[in-house]
Formats: structure tokens, C-alpha cells, sequence
């Protein structure tokens, strides 16, 4: 991920599942999460559908893909209590554990699946076996007004190809899109002491972040750093694979890079940037810089190792190293001195051109939650949906209760005080909710806008973002004459069909065949071309593309991408 603002992914689970139940009265979310036009200058979204309290309490088995949370019962959360309180629903939440393939395979065999499954990137092996229930009849439905009012402009996107709705997106941007000015996505991270001991160098191509890394390392061999890592646990082998992609100048489509001028769809994956990107990794390997470990590593210990502080410099995606990120920024707003081990993004191309990190504007609608045939009750898990959809819950879930996590100036802004700002760490986000609820549930998209104007996203909030800052990163962005992370990147340009790779593919098609075969021999190959010796690295990439060439039908999917991506484009004329 793909992806996934998907930031961030294994959250959004929490979110929708907490709130869905019976849609809470005006005053019970006013008084519990401060939420109210009156109270927060939020719009309520109730249009009539108040809470049975006479409903007995019950509890819902919610699974999430993707790890990185611990397991949890949403109603030990202060947002999942108060959403419990609203509308007597509960979700037992579990997350992965091992291989994602693996585990849904054994839902699927068994036909023995949570009431709530948010697969990631199996979401298409799920359908295909029949195991979400259709949701088509919860929309146009006065019961459920708020799951009309975030869905209806996407419902016929959300369809699938029996013309069906079986799963609930995340992206779903509700009022005008805010740009964000932390980087969530890819880019080329380093700890931030090498760019000050550098004396703040702009680094733009691959050749000078390589040797930004290696020349600190070498001068700190009493350390024992570790240069660079890279993910490739299951899924997460994107993080590896994808580079070359954004190391070219494009932005996240996937397998493909679609052409802005003739909208054509070429693959990259024995293309000569890849072979140039595996290259620099075998070159870093050879020269004693690479973790080799990288390759059997999983998500927790390539997670751990970032946190070490040993670790120099690495490519992948804001969202996916945020467990680590957050933690470090933890400790640094602690102890100032913390902060040269805070990694730093930088937007790194082959040869210093315009880059295209920051995703465009987009919808991903085979990535969301789905209710499956499993559920005791779909109703009331909808109901429960429909209530987390309400624009006070959404702020609640967001920015939290006012008056304890956020205030409201006399302008009608949302904003933090210092205090707030620094309570807020990574403990208080697992206990109060926000980590359990900022993701993985049916949500107004990160980048939406409030009906007062407010962003929905506390960090989206120019305000809010500016005041998170610590004296040390103000420091930072200001030797690069910017104020916030994405002035560092360039802006994305439009791309109506972005991104590619959420265009749905049936269980079984060609396009499917295609993309999980290039998995299994990028898997297969990588590790052999880094890990070569240097004199053996030109034979070992010829084998991989000979082994590749014969297995794959590439001119037929590229063509494929380019008849979506042109079908797209037809139904904007």
C-alpha cells in the first residue's frame, strides 16, 4: 500500500465499530464528548435517530488485518465508553498476528469469520468467498442518515462488479480537503542529528542521501550503527518495492505509473530503476551498511530496531513507521536531547527532479470494513456505524472532550493548549481512544472539513499543527526556510483516477494473477540480487527478470490499468 493513509492502518478498525450502534441523543453527546453546536461550535448530523436505552449492552467481535495495536475492548477507551453509553454497543478488538493471507485463508476455509473484518489487502479474497453480507440496503435509508450523507456521493463507486456494497471506505473526504503538513506518506527518512552534524545540507537525489548516511556512519563506528533497513514482512514488502517507483518522480498507483499525457500504464518491477534501486541497497550491503536481517524481520522488530536509535536512514511511509516515530517524539519533547534520533523525511528522486510523495486528492474503495456473515446482528452493528458518522462523534473521536483535550476560541477555532498538547502522547492516545479510533472504521476521511470550517484532523488544524511543534523542530524547519514538513515535498499534481491500485480486480482475474505472481518473485529475488556478492549482481537481475518475463503476461496488465484509467477519465467529460 498501498496504503493506505492508510497511516497510519491498523486504527480505523476501533473507530467504526465503537460508534455504530444505536446513534446517541443530542445531549448525551453533548454533555459526554463536548460535541454539540452549542458546546464545540460542531454541527450535530442527527437527523431524528436517537438511542434505545432499553436495547440490552452487547458485544461484537471486530478483526483488523494489520498489526501494530494491542488487543482491546473499545468500552476500556474514554471515546469507546462514552460510544458504549450512547448506544450500549461494545467491540472486542483483535489484530493481527503472523501472516495476513494466513489468517483469512482460515476464516475463509472455515466459514467462521468476527462479526467485523477489515482484511487490508485480502479485502478482495473475503468477497470473493462470499464472506461480507451485502450493506446496499442501509443506504436511502431514513434509519441511518449519516451513513447516507458520508457514503452517497461514492455509493456507485463502492460497488462491486454484482452490484453490490460489502464494504465501508476510509477515505471518504466529507467537505473541503485540507492538505496535511506532517508527511504521512513516503518519502526518505534520517535521523535528524546526521542533517546537523551535515550542517543541514539540501539533499535531493539518491546518490547524496546514500552518502549522507554512510559518511555518518563511518564517522561513528564506536556506535555500531546500522545504515539502512528496509520492511518487507508480507505485505509490508511495498515499503521495499515501491522506492523505485517514487524515486522516478511518481506517486503511489501501485504496480503501475500511469503517463500524464497519454494516460498509459507501464509496470516497473524489472525496470532499470529498480535494478538501479537494488543496486544501492546491494552497493550499502557489500560496504557492511545494510541490515541483513531486513529480509526475515518482521513489522514489531523492524519497529523496535527504529526505536534503538541505531538505525541512520531508510525509505518508506509516514503512516507505516508511526508506532516508532510517535514514541521517539515522545522522548524528545521529554528530553530535547532526544531529538537528533527523530527521523526527518526527505524527498528524495534519482536525479534531484520534481518528486511526487504527497498523494493527490483520491478515493480507495477496495480498502474498509466490512460486516460479515458471521454478525449476530448487521442492524445494530450498522446502527452503531451510523452514530460513529455523526459529526460530533467524529470530532469526538478526533479531537476528543472540550474543556480536556481541545478548547474553542472566540473565532468558533478548535485549538490545543500547551498543556493538552503535551499530555497527549502515546499512552494517553491507547487510553483516551485516539489511537484505537484513528483508523480501520467507517469515518469521514482524515482530510475532511468540520461544517464550521474546522479540519476534522487535529493535526490538519494549521493552528493545532504549528503549536505540536517542538522548539527543536521549528529549529529544524527553519534551516530549510519552511514551517511545515510537506513544504519540503512538492505538490501533487491532479490525478482523477489516483490511486490506481485501489481499482478494484475480481478474486482470480488476470490483473490478480498478475500482481500476486510479482510478489511471490519479487520475495523470492530481492533478497538474493541485494545480498549478492557485487561481481554476481548483474547475472542474479538478469535472472530475476528471465524468471519474471516467463510468468507473467505484463503487456496484458498494463493494458488493463490503461482501459481503467482511461474509463476513469471518460466519465469526467
Amino acid at each position: 500500500m498501498k496504503f493506505k493513509k492508510w497511516l497510519v492502518l491498523a486504527i480505523a478498525v476501533v473507530m467504526v465499530l465503537s460508534l455504530a450502534a444505536c446513534g446517541g441523543s443530542k445531549d448525551n453527546n453533548s454533555s459526554n464528548s463536548g460535541g454539540s453546536t452549542t458546546n464545540n461550535g460542531g454541527t450535530s448530523t442527527d437527523n431524528g435517530g436517537s438511542t434505545d436505552n432499553t436495547l440490552p449492552k452487547v458485544t461484537f467481535s471486530y478483526f483488523v488485518g494489520v498489526q501494530g495495536k494491542v488487543d482491546k475492548n473499545t468500552n476500556e477507551t474514554t471515546i469507546g465508553k462514552i460510544l458504549e453509553d450512547q448506544t450500549g454497543v461494545n467491540f472486542k478488538m483483535e489484530y493481527l498476528v503472523g501472516e495476513m493471507n494466513t489468517k483469512v485463508g482460515t476464516m475463509i476455509a472455515a466459514k467462521e469469520y468476527p462479526d467485523v473484518l477489515v482484511p487490508d489487502a485480502a479485502i478482495d479474497k473475503v468477497i470473493a468467498a462470499g464472506g461480507f453480507i451485502d450493506l446496499s440496503k442501509y443506504f436511502n435509508n431514513d434509519k441511518y442518515p449519516n451513513l447516507q450523507k458520508v457514503y452517497g456521493p461514492y455509493l456507485n463507486q463502492m460497488k462491486s462488479e454484482d452490484g453490490n456494497i460489502y464494504v465501508l471506505p476510509f477515505s471518504t473526504t466529507v467537505g473541503k480537503a485540507i492538505p496535511d503538513g506532517n508527511i504521512g506518506q513516503g518519502a526518505f527518512w534520517v535521523q535528524r542529528r546526521v542533517l546537523k552534524e551535515a550542517g543541514y545540507p539540501k539533499i535531493k537525489t539518491l546518490d547524496e542521501f546514500v552518502k549522507l548516511v554512510t559518511d555518518f556512519v563511518d564517522k561513528h563506528k564506536e556506535e555500531k550503527l546500522t545504515g539502512w533497513v528496509t520492511l518487507t514482512d508480507d505485505w509490508r514488502f511495498f515499503a521495499t518495492s515501491n522506492a523505485p517507483n517514487h524515486l522516478m518522480g511518481y506517486p503511489n498507483d501501485g504496480e503501475v505509473q500511469i503517463d500524464m499525457n497519454t494516460h498509459e500504464a507501464k509496470t516497473y518491477a524489472t525496470s532499470d530503476a529498480t535494478k538501479s534501486w537494488l543496486k544501492t541497497l546491494n552497493e550499502l550491503n557489500a560496504g557492511g551498511y545494510f541490515d541483513k536481517s531486513s529480509f526475515v524481520d518482521n513489522y514489531d522488530q523492524y519497529i523496535a530496531k527504529l526505536l534503538s536509535h541505531k538505525v541512520v536512514g531508510f525509505f518508506d511511509y509516514g503512516w507505516q513507521i508511526g508506532n516508532a516515530q510517535n514514541a521517539l517524539t515522545d522522548a524528545a519533547r521529554k528530553d530535547p536531547s532526544q531529538d537528533d534520533f527523530v527521523y526527518f523525511p526527505l524527498p528524495v528522486t534519482f536525479d534531484g527532479s520534481k518528486d511526487q510523495y504527497l498523494d493527490p486528492p483520491g478515493f480507495v474503495k477496495n480498502r474498509g470494513v466490512g460486516i460479515t456473515t458471521s454478525a449476530k446482528d448487521p442492524d445494530r452493528i450498522m446502527a452503531y456505524f451510523d452514530n460513529l458518522l455523526k459529526e460530533e462523534n467524529q470530532i469526538m473521536k478526533s479531537w476528543g472532550i472540550k474543556g480536556e483535550t481541545y478548547e474553542v476560541d472566540a473565532n468558533g477555532r478548535f485549538t490545543r493548549t500547551h498543556d493538552q498538547v503535551i499530555k497527549i502522547d502515546e499512552d494517553f492516545r491507547v487510553q483516551f481512544g485516539f489511537k484505537y479510533f484513528d483508523w480501520d472504521w467507517p469515518q469521514w476521511g482524515t482530510d475532511s472539513t468540520l461544517s464550521d470550517g474546522n479540519a476534522l484532523a487535529p493535526g490538519y488544524q494549521p493552528e493545532v499543527f504549528q503549536m505540536n511543534l517542538t522548539d527543536k523542530d521549528i529549529e529544524i524547519l527553519g534551516k530549510y526556510g519552511v514551517k511545515t514538513y510537506s513544504e519540503m515535498f512538492s505538490a501533487p499534481d491532479p490525478r482523477p483516477w489516483y490511486p490506481a491500485w485501489g481499482i478494484p480486480k475480481e478474486q482470480g482475474s488476470a490483473p490478480t494473477i498478475w500482481e500476486t505472481k510479482k510478489a511471490e518473485l519479487a520475495k523470492k529475488w530481492f533478497p538474493r540480487i541485494v545480498l549478492a556478492k557485487p561481481a554476481d549482481f548483474d547475472k542474479t537481475w538478469e535472472d530475476f527478470v528471465n524468471d519474471f518475463d516467463k510468468n507473467q503476461d505484463t503487456a496484458g496488465y498494463e493494458k488493463w490499468f490503461t482501459e481503467q484509467v482511461k474509463a476513469i477519465l471518460d466519465t469526467l467529460k
